[in-house]
This record gives structure tokens, C-alpha cells and sequence, in this order.
């Protein structure tokens, strides 16, 4: 299995961070993608990625909630620097989030943009973070319709829809454990989405499965997300790990 989607450089794994990469190993995660945030955690992301050559990816790109007015043109000038210097497999997280700040969707929408742009220059997939904002997220995909445009909806919470919406528009879906929630809602329609259109991931340290929702998120626990694909589409675990894998790797591989 693939950790599409996985804060493995989080403060909250400073106690037991190589225990926890072990536990997912020892599960059969076989890798794990690093979206990438501010440069304040850029060089802790990067320093896994040395020490787990082959098995840890970091990628490169603004998270929307760092897109503050004193700062985003410095951060997005960082971003680009990285990747002019080497190969990332993807540019993420980026995108728009109206959850926590409203007030910055002109400048949220203007990094997306420009992210976006690099994108298509240098035909890497997008990891996108969208949080209330699936209009605003489509209005800025729709302007910037392209052949080499793809990528990931991380962590996708929407309806239909917008899940159809999505790969309308040449994206996958990361699922993770909001799929296992009881008001998670996505379980009642993903079936619907072809399993060629899902890759798995955590987003670990946050949104945990059931049964650990509310704590702590890890990578090991990748299985149960899973799990629950298993009982959606109506096939065996091992169906579900070796599709949900190939479409990672052709994503970030290509």
C-alpha cells in the first residue's frame, strides 16, 4: 500500500517518529508522500526523505492556510526555487481553505494559480487542499483546464457531485479516514467512483479511523482505510491494495 498523503515531519510524531514509520512498514506500506507546507517544516520534510531513500517522497508547494498577506510572494519565490533545483514527484498541498480564513481567498486563489502554472510547466501532478471551497476549487481547475493538469483531491469529503466533477476534470481522489465516519457521508456514493479514480492515504497526525477518531493519526493505519474500501466496492483487500497502489504510482511516477 501507498501513504499518498502523510505529515510524517509533524511535531506530533517527535517522540516516535521512527517507531511509527516502522509500525507502517511492518503493516506493507511500502511508501509515503510528503505534502509539503511553509518552509518553516521544508527541511525537516526533506531530512525524512534522506534518511528513506525509495520509501519516503517529499513534495513541494504552499498549503493554503500559509497564504498570509506579509509572506505568500517570499514562500511562493521558495517553492519555486526548489523546484527548479530538483525533481519533485508532485506540487502539494495547495489550494483553497475558507474554513479557517475568508479574508485571504483573493491572495489563496492567486498562489493556487501561480502553483498550478508551475505544474503544467514542469507536467507534475497537483495535491490539492480544498476545505469549503469546492466552487472556488473548480472555478480556478475550470479556468486552468489543461491536458497536463491532474492530480489528487486530498482528503475528499464532498458529495457526488463533486466526486464526478473531479475526475471530469482528469483528478483522482485521496480517501482517508473521513470514509470510516459515520457522518463521513462519502461511503454512501463512493462505489459509484471507479476504484481507478482512489488512491489511499492518512493524512496523518490528523483525522484518524475509526477506531481511533480523535486521536492521533499514523500511517499503520492505512489498513483500516482499506478495510472499509473493501466492504464499499465488493472486493478483497488485496484487490483494493494492488489498484489503489498501481493508480499512485502511475500519478506520481509518470
Amino acid at each position: 500500500m501507498i501513504d499518498t498523503h502523510t505529515h510524517l515531519y509533524a511535531e506530533e510524531f517527535d517522540e516516535d517518529r521512527k517507531e511509527a514509520i516502522q509500525r507502517a512498514l511492518n503493516k506493507g506500506i511500502t511508501e509515503f508522500y510528503l505534502p509539503a507546507i511553509d518552509s518553516e517544516s521544508h527541511e525537516k520534510m526533506l531530512q525524512l526523505e534522506t534518511e528513506y531513500p525509495g520509501q519516503i517522497f517529499s513534495m513541494m508547494g504552499l498549503h493554503p492556510c500559509y497564504v498570509k498577506p506579509e509572506s505568500w510572494e517570499k514562500e511562493l519565490e521558495i517553492v519555486k526555487n526548489y523546484l527548479d533545483q530538483r525533481h519533485f514527484p508532485a506540487i502539494g498541498e495547495i489550494g483553497i481553505d475558507l474554513y479557517w480564513d475568508k479574508t485571504t481567498l483573493d491572495i489563496q486563489v492567486k498562489a493556487f494559480e501561480q502553483q498550478i502554472d508551475w505544474a503544467i510547466e514542469k507536467d507534475l501532478p497537483i495535491v490539492i487542499h480544498t476545505r469549503e471551497s469546492f466552487d472556488e476549487t473548480f472555478e480556478v481547475l475550470e479556468r486552468k483546464k489543461h491536458p497536463k493538469l491532474r492530480g489528487i483531491f486530498h482528503c475528499f469529503s464532498g458529495n457526488l457531485e463533486q466526486a464526478q466533477h473531479a475526475v471530469d476534470l482528469n483528478f483522482i481522489l485521496g480517501i482517508g479516514g473521513v470514509v470510516t465516519f459515520k457522518n463521513g457521508k462519502i461511503d454512501q456514493f463512493l462505489n459509484e467512483i471507479p476504484l481507478d479514480k482512489i488512491v489511499l492515504e492518512t493524512d496523518s497526525p490528523y483525522l484518524a479511523p475509526v477506531p481511533h477518531r480523535g486521536k492521533r493519526n499514523e500511517s499503520s493505519y492505512l489498513d483500516l482505510v482499506a478495510g472499509k474500501l473493501v466492504d464499499i466496492y465488493g472486493k478483497d483487500f488485496s484487490e483494493i491494495d494492488r489498484i489503489t497502489t498501481e493508480n499512485a504510482k502511475n500519478l506520481f511516477q509518470s
